[in-house]
């Protein structure tokens, strides 16, 4: 545990990426496109100080301190020239390096079950041969050993001896130069060789069809065209790479955004569980690590069910319901948006399901959400159980908007179970997101949701911000008015008359 405390301490206070992903990691939450070399190494620099043994987890695997050590060598074994450090503008011809790795020489008929026997001990790096033609001999190939794995004298273990003896081959070891290019390399090898020594490097981005769309950091500015290209030509199907500038502050969601290489079409296709969007990413707010959360809310739709999507963007939420049978209204105020979401309608074949709407937030609440639900609520009887729900997905102030529910309906309160359930979305910086999330819609709402909501940690924003949901059905004593009770009548006196009896009485 004290180990662990270590680890995090160094990972968050000096290397903030890594600290990024490794939290990330750790909360489930969506991300793409992601490598992890630059941990282990800055792991490994700590650690050779720390006697013993000891375990790392990266992703789903473990590796001994001996295994750490060799991701290190493999790291500076496969570095590229060391004159690329500070190139701003890509060379490829400047990557070139010739590195020394041991060989077998193998007749070629006995090559493929060979391969098989030694795949732990061949070549396995992408991008490189393990088999290559033996200009001397055409009837002989030479087989790519990997370094790591042949000892310093050049010479193979027992167990690679015995196996090479089954196919009757000469164990003798030989050195050959090989010329690695940038193809060779990786991205985060040829950013780390580019990047001035000590500072991290980020390989990561989110891909939205053709286009990377990366959050770079102040340093890494000065190389900003060259990561760019760099991602482009490491990752098939990414023509464009792009850098957000400005963070998300405007009425819109979207943010200003610069092209670092490719081409500057900003109008994308992407597929997210199973359907596809369309949309200029420039104009509108998309981010594809909401994936699973997209899809954890249709999960809780079932046929006949009915969804209003207050802050709808281009349809993540709008168009999956619509598939599900669900009637769907769905709005959102910015023009672009709006008219991406009618495409995709289209698109997906689901424009007769959905009524669509371009208003403010509080104004499509109080117009077609109050309408619908009134009319809903009107026809839902115990027998038709169908759900109604409300997603507010604007982290940034969608919570603000909960105080439209006060007095929102007229009638009587209908049935607990029958009652809409709200899932809206919330930033929080607070040590503990849930509570202050609670405590938040509570006061909007006037009134306590304990025991009546449940939260959900949809994703790690930052450091120390998280992107959290909270559901709840809308308390009745919130969501109907309240009509002044009728002054009860007054109560006669013990064998006082009414006044008719004192009527009748009289006229005897």
């Amino acid at each position: 545990l004290v180990l662990w405390a270590q680890v995090d301490l160094i990972l968050w206070r000096l290397y903030g990426y890594s600290a990024r992903l490794l939290k990330t990691k750790l909360f489930r939450t969506a991300a793409s496109n992601i490598s992890f070399p630059e941990v282990w190494l800055l792991l490994v620099q700590y650690f050779e100080r720390v006697p013993g043994f000891f375990w790392v987890v990266q992703r789903n695997s473990f590796f001994t301190m001996s295994e750490i050590l060799e991701n290190k060598a493999d790291i500076e074994l496969y570095s590229p020239h060391p004159e690329v450090r500070g190139m701003t503008t890509l060379d490829r011809a400047a990557f070139k390096r010739t590195i020394v790795v041991p060989i077998l020489k193998v007749k070629k008929e006995v090559i493929n079950k060979l391969l098989k026997s030694l795949k732990h001990t061949t070549l396995q790096r992408p991008g490189l041969k393990r088999v290559i033609d033996d200009p001397k001999d055409e009837d002989s190939r030479l087989v790519l050993l990997d370094p790591h794995k042949i000892s310093a004298e050049y010479s193979l273990g027992e167990s690679e001896q015995e196996i090479l003896k089954q196919f009757s081959i000469d164990p003798q070891v030989s050195k050959y130069n090989l010329e690695l290019t940038y193809d060779n390399f990786k991205t985060e090898e040829v950013l780390r060789a580019v990047l001035p020594e000590g500072q991290d490097v980020t390989s990561g981005f989110t891909r939205i069809g053709h286009i990377a769309h990366l959050n770079l950091r102040d340093h890494q500015l000065p190389y900003k065209h060259l990561i760019g290209q760099v991602i482009i030509d490491k990752n098939p199907g990414i023509t464009c790479s792009v850098n957000k500038i400005n963070i998300i502050d405007n009425t819109y969601r979207n943010f200003q955004m610069e092209v670092l290489a490719g081409e500057a079409n900003m109008i994308t296709k992407t597929r997210e569980n199973y359907i596809t969007y369309e949309f200029d990413f420039s104009k509108v707010y998309w981010n594809s690590r909401l994936s699973t959360e997209h899809g954890r809310i249709i999960e809780f739709l079932k046929p006949g069910d009915v969804l209003f999507d207050v802050f709808a963007g281009v349809g993540p939420f709008a168009i999956p319901a619509a598939k599900k049978k669900c009637s769907v209204f769905a709005n959102d105020l910015n023009p672009e948006s709006y008219k991406w979401l009618l495409h995709n309608c289209k698109l997906n074949k689901v424009d007769k399901k959905i009524k669509n709407f371009n208003m403010d937030g509080r104004d499509f609440l109080r117009g077609p959400v109050k309408e619908e639900l009134t009319k809903e609520l009107s026809l839902l009887t115990k027998e038709r159980k169908n759900t109604l729900h409300i997603v507010m997905n604007l982290p940034a102030l969608a919570i603000e908007f909960l105080d439209v529910f006060k007095h929102f309906l007229d009638g009587k309160p209908c049935s607990t179970d029958l009652l809409p359930t709200v899932h809206c979305y919330s930033f929080s910086k607070h040590d503990n997101p849930a509570k202050d999330v609670q405590e938040r819609a509570e006061a909007f709402l006037g009134t306590s949701l304990e025991g009546r909501c449940s939260t959900h940690l949809v994703r790690n924003v930052a450091p120390n911000k998280e992107m959290m949901c909270i559901s709840f059905q809308i308390p009745a004593e919130v969501l109907f008015k309240k009509h002044p009770m009728e002054p009860a009548s007054k109560r006669l006196r013990p064998n006082e008359d009414s006044p008719e009896e004192k009527s009748t009485s009289l006229k005897d």
